[in-house]
């Protein structure tokens, strides 16, 4: 790389303009990218408030520029300057790229690798062309060891803004099986922020999925520790294969340091979140598209979090599990290869919803293909949902095509007994039960919809639709 002057300010020197690329905000993600990108030839500036993460960043970093304020940075890079902010969702992000701006020229791209609100995005995008700078929203999954050694990255901006930074995004990504890249620029303005929300709140669900097999296993099954690592270890084998099935297999075999248990018989039982899959499940239904079982799953870690009233219940409404008379470990992988497909048939009919909406153009096909790599939900049924897309595009659903509807047929009777038997062992299973319904829901041709229609006319005189002509009519109910 072509190198320029230097000047010192304190312990750090500022290489003027020799950096390729800056990231703003060295904390483990920020850190991590620019480590991934120094491995593949960029010269890094880095900056963050914190002495100690620019010090950390100056020992990881190979080609590091580590820089003593924003103004150092800035004049650290080549022309036109690409930024990577990566701070916290929110305030910080609105106020950087304020207070970046102004001293932002023409040309030069601005990045949001945080998990922004898409709609934070949109505005942003829209405050960034008024300046002539162009902003680009990165939605990054892979958390530290995926921004170190390949994330999947989704990308939102316009092309022209893309052009100058996709080669080297590119070059960072992931790898999928088949050595694709796991990057792509999947729509403008927020369109990157979208998928990333989706992505987690896919990942919200199966991860949900994933911890009401273990617990069906554990609390009826009567399954051992040992006995679940093994039975994980196998399905990720098959068709279940992903990478939260290959870690749930190693925190099944891992012991406490302190105590020798099972390290989960040492975890509260109460999951904390940071808001993407709150978001994914609103945005859902302001779309008007159902996804409940990404809601349920944001439902259940609420509900996990209630874990004193929870104690306090179990001693005054106490309801004994009872122990299953049959073998239910087949039974439960169907289970969770059909909520898994359900799962992703509702993130994916979202992100075409959102498409729509927001006018986006999104290459769902796109999409399965960079999740397949680096991604926290990558995962073997990819694949499968990849060649289906390219076989048809306009696909509304997912579970319309022959070859994933197939694998919902399989497991049909295994995921209907998982959820009799979790019920009539008051197991709660709020996951597997909304896959179900919606399954079934979705493959219904007549549905209680005309009751509800019925219910808002008479109270409301709101009017319904008739099956025999079309048009919105009024009933003189009786009695109203």
């Amino acid at each position: 790389m072509v190198q320029g002057n230097a000047t010192r300010t304190g312990a750090e020197t500022t290489a003027v303009g020799s950096a390729d690329i800056a990231v703003l905000g060295l904390g483990v993600m920020g850190r991590n990218l620019a480590a991934n990108l120094a491995d593949h030839g960029a010269v890094v500036a880095g900056y963050d408030l914190d002495e100690g993460r620019r010090g950390a960043f100056a020992a990881q970093v190979g080609n590091a520029v580590p820089c003593a304020s924003v103004e150092d940075l800035l004049g650290a890079l080549k022309a036109p300057r690409t930024i990577l902010m990566m701070v916290p969702a929110g305030a910080p992000v609105d106020e950087l790229t304020a207070a970046l701006l102004p001293r932002l020229s023409p040309g030069d791209v601005l990045i949001d690798g945080g998990n922004s609100h898409f709609r934070d995005t949109n505005r942003r995008a829209a405050l960034a062309a008024a300046a002539g700078v162009r902003f680009v929203g990165l939605g990054v999954s892979g958390g530290e060891e995926g921004a170190r050694r390949g994330p999947a990255l989704m990308a939102g901006g316009d092309a022209e803004a893309l052009a100058p930074v996709a080669p080297l995004l590119a070059a960072i990504a992931a790898r999928a099986p088949d050595g694709e890249s796991c990057f792509a620029r999947v729509g403008p303005e927020g369109a990157g922020h979208f998928v990333k929300m989706i992505h987690n709140g896919i990942e919200y669900a199966d991860m949900q999925l994933i911890a009401e097999a273990y617990h069906l296993l554990r609390e009826i099954g009567g399954c051992s520790y040992e006995r679940l690592a093994d039975i994980f270890a196998e399905w990720n084998g098959g068709e279940l294969a992903s990478y939260l099935m290959e870690i749930t297999t190693d925190i099944l075999r891992t012991k406490d340091g302190e105590t020798g248990a099972p390290i989960l018989e040492v975890i509260r039982d109460a999951a904390g979140q940071k808001g993407t899959g709150h978001w994914a499940a609103t945005t859902a239904l302001e779309l008007g598209m159902p996804a409940p079982t990404i809601a349920e799953a944001v439902h259940a870690r609420c509900l996990s979090a209630l874990k004193d009233e929870r104690v306090r219940a179990a001693e005054a409404l106490a309801i004994p599990h009872v122990p299953s008379t049959e073998d239910l470990v087949a039974s439960v992988g169907d289970a969770l290869l059909s909520g898994r497909i359900a799962v992703y048939a509702q993130g994916f009919a979202v992100i075409a919803a959102g498409s729509r909406q927001f006018g986006w153009d999104v290459d769902l096909a796109a999409v399965a293909r960079i999740w397949r790599g680096g991604c926290i939900i990558r995962a073997r049924l990819l694949d499968r949902i990849l060649t289906a897309l390219n076989r048809a595009p306009e696909l509304p659903n997912l579970m319309l095509d022959p070859d994933i509807a197939g694998l919902m047929t399989h497991g049909d009777a295994g995921f209907r007994r998982v959820v009799a038997a979790a019920t009539l062992a008051a197991v709660p299973v709020p996951a597997m039960a909304s896959a179900l319904s919606y399954w079934d829901g979705y493959r219904s041709g007549r549905l209680w919809a005309n009751m509800i229609q019925a219910q808002r006319d008479y109270f409301g005189a709101h009017g319904y639709e008739r099956t025999d002509r079309p048009g919105m009519v009024h009933t003189e109910w009786k009695g109203a």
